[in-house]
């Protein structure tokens, strides 16, 4: 059994300007580099420090970027780099912010983009790419139980969760954070999920909202 943790990368100038940033190698810029680091403090605190760590990320600069800050910060030797991890294609779309697209394309859900890359395709490739993450990772550590820690992007995580649980998650309009965390399990080539970042936030506010209603009132 292999435990998967699945970071988003961290900022970029498109992610702050609202830019379909696809295929399109934009580095990360100072907020990214700081969410990055804020990540690697946060896995500090969950991973099980006695269980081997591997790490792995898309081949585009801002996963490597990011997938680097957080090796350094936990001391983890070296990243492999998986071009299957990387973002989709987005085509024609790639630079454009989500109104532009709607007025060429209109609804996201079903629009057909010159150029970009078939969800069945993704879903493919993302799940080749763990495989040959999770594999490498069992050939370079101790056998048994073991992290894999693997920076990629918004779009393939979304798939990859929605892979995991049977299209239960996430839920419609839900923005997968820079720098947010998404904890899987990897068992006889099976992906379950365990939890993810945007659910737990949802989560939390909840019992804060609930905590602090007035008596009688449901929030």
């Amino acid at each position: 059994m292999t435990s998967l943790l699945l970071v988003r990368h961290g900022e970029t100038d498109w992610n702050r300007q609202r830019r379909i940033q696809g295929s399109t190698d934009i580095p990360l810029n100072e907020a990214g580099r700081a969410q990055a680091a804020d990540a690697a403090r946060h896995l500090r605190d969950i991973l099980d420090t006695n269980a081997p760590v591997a790490m792995a990320a898309s081949d585009l600069g801002r996963a490597r970027e990011t997938a680097q800050i957080i090796a350094d910060a936990l001391g983890v030797g070296g990243v492999g780099v998986y071009p299957d991890l990387r973002e989709r294609a987005y085509g024609e779309a790639e630079g454009l912010r989500p109104e532009e697209f709607s007025e060429r394309w209109g609804s996201w859900d079903r629009a057909e983009v010159p150029g970009a890359e078939a969800w069945p395709d993704v879903r493919r490739r993302v799940l080749r790419g763990l495989r040959s993450a999770v594999g490498d990772a069992r050939s370079r550590t101790a056998p048994g139980t073991s992290t894999v820690i693997v920076v990629s992007h918004g779009a393939l995580i979304r798939e990859v969760i929605r892979h995991a649980s049977a299209g239960e998650f996430p839920l419609d309009g839900e923005r997968l954070p820079n720098g947010s965390i998404h904890r899987l399990r990897f068992e006889h080539d099976h992906l379950s999920l365990l939890s993810y970042e945007a659910a737990e936030d949802a989560l939390r506010m909840t019992a804060t909202t609930e905590a602090v209603a007035p008596a009688g009132r449901t929030a």
